[in-house]
């Protein structure tokens, strides 16, 4: 099939506005907009002016209205528990509606604040719809997240309530989240009203009532029996639906605000045209809804596109094994996969010839997405070849809320460059800058930028921060929102993404990308996993140095090993990279969301001052890396 790509992107430049009208003729609106764009309205420009909505009633309302009352909204699979439950829309809808009236009940309204700290569990997805019913804004911060780091977003937003859980399941433990909790509202100045509390069976939790603790389900339950019935709030489209707050380089939290109107549109658009997924078929985002990606494609994008989206509870490999995807996607008919590529070199690390793909039925299983990391072409080939489909790799951040950069498969795929996301989406006019703001001829590394206005469903600004905004991202270049991401686009318009600013290191004079190392690095055979990072040198500023992880099963001597990976940086980058320093690691440290903290790794091994990130997923990791460092002599010994 030709691809419409082209034809569909210049269709946005001749007439955004236009073009932005037609796709939200598809949702329902209360009030039409007066102004599709107003350009002088906001930081740099609102969509859909004047208009009034209510994304719950998009997502579940709307459907139900067009007869899809009884198919199924939400698959949760929980390998950790056994459990498996279905939801339609209908059942959907009676769940929501219940929290959505406990919480009317107890006195939140439109544009309160509720901090949702939860598990993966159906409820998260149920709260944050019943926010959105109702109009309240709802912050989604990760289950088992550190109390001060909690804090700080309670306090940050003024939250009038908290929904969490007694506890959340990793492998081989429980993670009791009550302490957590009740040590952040301790720690907080703003303290909420009210904390609803679900109990789970693997840990009940002494609720604090004097502290306004909430027995959640008891609550729901007493709603049901009431028969809850809470209409929709009209919002207007420039309302925000959520806070999702994102570390900042000085390490406080900043909150970038989605709104309710351009946020419906821009993801309704993205499910057929990008994924390429028909309403009422099942799209599996295996993620986590304390991450940008959780939001947009657990939540929003798939339920206002009418499909069926699944809620998984596990891991990539342990829970039980390295097969544990294919089980997911051959047992619920998952038409298309979103997740890591982090996650998919984990499971080729466990299983190198994909012998688990072969135990299950794959046949109806359409295309692989990746983003979050960079997806290494080594890792991609592997899932091409295990799995037969396309794998697209695609590139997009925690502000824009979607896909800047893809190869849609809903459009028509266009030929495939490995090491690139493919082509900008419509909505976005991407430039690649040099330092002082003019641009870089093509194939040139330069910094990626974004034309202002941004599209509908990005960020709209900082939660009561239009100043940080602007500083932080629109200042720098004039005209342009910055990513904060390096590398450059190509004859054909293909971007590639090399590294994040910061990873661009300065080696003797010569910029070179962190990123294009670690592609070289991950062609190795014995490699499962990589990190390059620059490391203070006195005679040249900075060097490379290569944290490895091989695969399982690697028995040979680690000093050829590291002697082949220098020699293969030599011969694909050259001399120039000046690149010596191999260490060969059991594993590399991530965050929940599975990026690799390469500034934190730099910080290690250049003496510098750091702190323990809250977003990562095991602390012990940084030991370890320091420890490698230690016997490498590039790091100071405790």
């Amino acid at each position: 099939m030709q691809s419409r790509y082209r034809d569909v992107y210049e269709s946005w430049r001749d007439a955004p506005e236009q073009f932005w009208a037609e796709a939200a003729e598809n949702l329902d609106w209360f009030k039409p907009a007066e102004k599709v764009l107003d350009e002088s309205a906001g930081v740099y420009g609102r969509w859909f002016v004047g208009a009034e909505t209510n994304t719950c009633h998009n997502c579940l309302d709307r459907n139900i209205a067009a007869g899809r009352g009884a198919q199924d909204a939400l698959i949760y699979d929980s390998p950790m528990t056994g459990a498996k439950t279905h939801f339609t829309y209908d059942a959907m809808l009676e769940e929501v509606q219940a929290i959505a009236a406990v919480l009317v009940n107890h006195g939140i309204s439109k544009g309160d604040r509720v901090i949702i700290y939860m598990p993966m569990i159906p409820e998260a997805v149920f709260s944050m719809l019943a926010c959105a019913r109702i109009g309240a804004v709802h912050s989604v911060v990760f289950g088992g997240f550190a109390a001060h780091e909690l804090a700080t977003r309670i306090d940050d937003c003024q939250a009038k309530a908290v929904i969490s859980a007694s506890c959340g399941l990793e492998p081989g433990r429980v993670v009791p989240y009550k302490p957590l909790l009740d040590h952040a509202i301790d720690l907080a100045k703003t303290k909420p009203n009210y904390s609803f509390i679900l109990q789970r069976d693997e840990l009940h939790a002494p609720l604090r009532y004097e502290y306004g603790d909430v027995d959640l389900a008891q609550a729901i339950e007493a709603e049901k029996l009431l028969g809850a019935d809470v209409p929709c709030v009209p919002v207007l489209a420039a309302d925000p639906l959520y806070i999702l707050y994102t570390s900042g380089t000085t390490g406080e939290p900043k909150g970038v605000v989605r709104d309710n109107g351009g946020h419906m549109v821009a993801l309704h658009w993205s499910m057929e045209n990008i994924f390429g997924v028909k309403p009422g078929e099942v799209f599996w985002a295996a993620s986590d809804i304390g991450w940008v990606v959780g939001h947009s494609y657990i939540v929003y994008g798939p339920l206002l596109a009418g499909n069926t989206t699944i809620l998984f509870e596990g891991k990539p490999i342990g829970t039980p094994d390295a097969g544990t995807y294919w089980r997911v996607i051959a047992e619920h008919n998952v038409k298309t996969l979103f997740t890591a590529p982090t996650a998919f070199r984990a499971i080729r690390r466990d299983d190198p010839e994909a012998d688990f793909v072969q135990k299950y039925d794959l046949s109806r299983f359409r295309a692989l997405y990746l983003a979050g990391e960079r997806a290494d072409t080594e890792t991609i080939k592997w899932a091409e070849r295990a799995l037969g489909v396309p794998v697209i790799d695609h590139w997009w951040q925690t502000e824009t809320g979607w896909p800047i950069s893809a190869n849609p498969y809903g459009l028509g795929l266009l030929p495939v460059k490995y090491g690139s996301p493919a082509v900008c989406m419509p909505g976005y006019a991407v430039e690649v800058l040099d330092d002082e703001g003019h641009p870089v001829a093509d194939g040139t590394l330069g910094n990626i930028v974004v034309k202002l206005p941004l599209p509908p469903g990005a960020l709209v600004t900082f939660w009561n921060a239009d100043e940080r905004f602007r500083t932080s991202c629109l200042e720098e270049f004039p005209g342009y929102y910055k990513t904060s991401d390096a590398g450059l686009i190509d004859e054909d318009g293909y971007l590639f993404v090399m590294a994040r600013t910061d990873d661009i290191i300065n080696c003797a004079g010569h910029r070179l990308s962190t990123g294009a190392m670690e592609e070289v690095l991950a062609t190795h055979p014995d490699v499962a996993e990589c990190a390059v990072v620059g490391i203070a040198d006195s005679l040249k500023g900075q060097v490379p140095c290569g944290f490895l992880v091989l695969k399982k099963g690697v028995s040979r001597d680690q000093a050829i090993v590291s002697r082949e990976i220098i020699q293969l940086i030599r011969d694909e980058i050259g001399p120039v990279a000046a690149f010596k320093n191999v260490m060969i690691v059991e594993r590399l440290p991530k965050t929940r969301s599975g990026k690799i903290l390469r500034g934190t790794m730099q910080k290690i091994a250049d003496g510098l001052p750091w702190k323990m990130p809250a977003t990562i997923d095991d602390p012990a990791i940084l030991d370890e890396i320091t420890a490698v460092l230690q016997q490498h002599g590039m790091a100071e010994t405790a």
